[in-house]
């Protein structure tokens, strides 16, 4: 019983935040409050920024839109004049995109699952469980870090082939039941806040190590768990040296290496409506992904899980 109340506690931990009252807007850290001129200077700051990144979001929306005639027309227009929607489909046909998407829909479903998965409980060991030289290995992680990749490159590759899993997802997936140094970390600084008197009674309870882990410390390290999410997912579905180097067989290969075969294949007359098309539907999960787990990852990345 006492099993339960400690996780609701968890759980009313990870689910209450602080509202501000209308008052609290606009006020600077230290309680006072912003001049007019700050305000909107800020504002502006903000909008500008927001225009210089949205820039090349909306040049690519409008050229997929466009005709050939029209994208060869000096100066570019800034609208077409009528919206092609044709050149999303006939993205997708002009090579195999589905299937690349299938590819890159699994490889990156697996990794982040892993990724997820291995991180945090290696992370949990670094954070919640008292051992001797934890923080001693703890640093010898966070060295890997400095490894540069083309270090690893040929070892790893040479140790692919030796196993005979070269042209095979395995190379791309597997690495990743293997807890990588910059998520060990975020994660673990975030549980760190976890306070000690909940796992504590946990323990004198009679729980076990995994059911504190999974029960209490999981629901309250959700934000920095979906900040890792996005960032494997992001990073598997861009990664383009993997595929590049592991996959030889068409069937196997992911949409960043399928865009850029379509483009050198047109290198002499490459249809960049189609090309653009192509590349908001590569885009697009990227982008409905972030909006749905936004609140998440805004709050993991600060780092402020326990009030």
């Amino acid at each position: 019983m006492a099993m339960n109340q400690v996780s609701s506690g968890a759980r009313a931990l990870d689910s209450g935040t602080t509202l501000k009252s209308r008052s609290d807007y606009g006020r600077n850290a230290d309680g006072s409050r912003q001049s007019p001129a700050s305000a909107w200077a800020s504002r502006l700051v903000m909008l500008a920024v927001l225009v210089l990144f949205s820039l090349p979001l909306y040049w690519m929306i409008v050229s997929a839109l466009k005709s050939p005639q029209e994208l060869a027309q000096f100066p570019p227009t800034l609208f077409p004049s009528e919206f092609h929607w044709q050149n999303f489909v006939d993205a997708t046909t002009v090579m195999p995109f589905w299937l690349f998407f299938r590819n890159s829909a699994i490889i990156t479903i697996s990794v982040v699952v892993f990724s997820v998965v291995s991180n945090f409980i290696v992370a949990y060991g670094f954070s919640c469980i008292d051992w001797p030289g934890r923080n001693k290995v703890f640093f010898i992680v966070l060295a890997t870090l400095f490894l540069p990749f083309p270090v690893t490159l040929i070892p790893m590759f040479d140790m692919w082939a030796a196993l005979g899993f070269v042209n095979t997802w395995v190379p791309l997936i597997l690495p990743a039941l293997f807890a990588g140094g910059f998520f060990t970390f975020l994660l673990r600084q975030f549980m760190l806040q976890t306070p000690r008197d909940m796992l504590d009674a946990a323990r004198v309870d009679g729980a076990s190590e995994w059911s504190i882990a999974w029960r209490i410390v999981f629901p309250t390290a959700r934000p920095a768990v979906t900040v890792i999410a996005i960032f494997s997912a992001v990073g598997t579905w861009n990664d383009f040296m993997g595929p590049l180097i592991y996959l030889q067989d068409e069937r196997l290969q992911t949409l960043s290496i399928g865009m850029q075969v379509f483009q050198s294949v047109n290198s002499e007359d490459v249809p960049f409506n189609l090309l653009m098309a192509a590349s908001f539907l590569v885009l697009l999960p990227l982008v409905i992904l972030f909006f749905i787990f936004q609140r998440y990852f805004i709050s993991g990345i600060t780092l402020g899980g326990f009030k």
